[in-house]
């Protein structure tokens, strides 16, 4: 095989140097407090029994979706889907994408236009970014959950400018766990004639009764678009961007992440299908042990007196800050070794000197598993 190109090699050399190297490994065995299959719902029996069975009442037994939506690929399970999750999240449309990050790229790519500006939130996902580095509009990044900063930004473009204005957000930050206010940010984007998106990814199916954080505060009406994903609480993989009609015939007809790639295959559609079915039926079951998991995992960090490294967060996701690199890969390798699978999470990932210890909790978590966890923690941060 050919060598490295020096310039990769270098950048390689880098994240070795600085503790940041990545690699890829298998978990398995471990007590899982890092994965995002927060029902439970990847490993349910019933959703793959399900899933069969609509395969085989559908005469849809194949391995592959054959070609793009455009071309052979929309075969009739995209369609219930479609029905399916604009009637559930209670919204106009909804268009399947293969994934949360092709969904993200398909829109913010295509949607905003040269002369317009978009405006996000400065913890969004990388795959918001990476959307929005390939728009043609102007953007620029407000601080965190802050509408003051967002209302300084907007009054300096309006002021200068007609261009449409696009305000991004997520209704609960994956590296942080925490939420905007929603229904003030609604609020002021109506006010101010923005188009406000946000990205449901981590709220998706455990938020409204099994449906997302905007459903649950009944603000469906007054946000452009929202991105919901599958790959999380659904325990599947995809995603679908819910909105009006016309923008999901625009997204048809301009989301290249949508256009130029190979369709889902049915067994994959079914999958999601299924799921959503279990949870409209028992969801509410798994949410509730959720729920209860949550809320005992902060009284125990309360317990333990280790509230001022939590980030606070009323999700399943909790973040402990431990500064460094090294220092928070050495914590988790050794959680590790006492059977928890607690994954750090590194800059530059998140910003130096905010690494951290991401706690990802699930309806399947005893609370004898938080409380050892939470216990060795705090021995070990002493």
């Amino acid at each position: 095989m050919e060598k490295l190109p020096k310039k990769l090699q270098s950048k390689l050399s880098e994240r070795l140097k600085d503790g940041s190297m990545r690699s890829l490994q298998t978990s398995g065995g471990l007590i899982d407090f890092s994965s995002n299959d927060y029902l439970g719902f990847s490993s349910k029996k019933a959703i793959l029994d399900a899933t069969t069975a609509k395969l085989k009442e559908s005469n849809l037994q194949e391995n592959g979706a054959t070609g793009s939506r455009l071309l052979t690929g929309n075969h009739s399970l995209y369609k219930q889907l479609e029905d399916f999750l604009a009637g559930y999240h209670n919204s106009e449309s909804a268009l399947v994408f293969n994934s949360g990050y092709d969904a993200n790229i398909g829109f913010f790519s295509s949607v905003p236009q040269r002369g317009d500006t978009i405006l996000y939130d400065e913890l969004v996902h990388a795959s918001i970014r990476d959307g929005i580095k390939m728009s043609n509009a102007k953007s620029y990044k407000f601080k965190h959950n802050n509408i003051d900063d967002l209302r300084v930004h907007i009054e300096r473009i309006q002021n200068r400018n007609d261009s449409e204005i696009y305000v991004v957000t997520e209704s609960v930050f994956s590296m942080d766990g925490d939420s905007p206010d929603l229904e003030a940010l609604t609020d002021f984007c109506t006010k101010k004639d923005c188009y406000l998106i946000v990205d449901e990814a981590h709220a998706t199916g455990i938020y409204g009764n099994g449906k997302d954080l905007v459903s649950q505060l009944g603000l469906e009406e007054n946000v452009f678009a929202r991105i919901i994903t599958f790959g999380k609480a659904l325990g599947n993989h995809g995603a679908a961007v819910l909105g009006s009609n016309d923008l999901k015939a625009y997204l048809v007809n301009f989301a290249r992440s949508l256009i130029y790639t190979t369709a889902l295959a049915p067994h994959a559609v079914a999958s999601v299908l299924s799921a959503y079915r279990y949870l409209e039926s028992y969801g509410k079951e798994e949410g509730s042990r959720l729920k209860e998991n949550i809320k005992y995992f902060k009284e125990q960090v309360q317990l333990l007196s280790m509230e001022a490294r939590f980030i606070e967060s009323d999700s399943a996701i909790h973040c402990l800050v431990l500064p460094g690199n090294e220092k928070v890969k050495q914590v988790s390798k050794y959680l590790q070794t006492e059977g928890f699978d607690v994954k750090p999470i590194l800059s530059p990932t998140v910003k130096i000197g905010q690494e951290r210890l991401r706690f990802c909790l699930h309806s399947y978590n005893t609370k004898e598993e938080i409380s050892r966890v939470l216990s060795i923690i705090r021995n070990l941060i002493k």
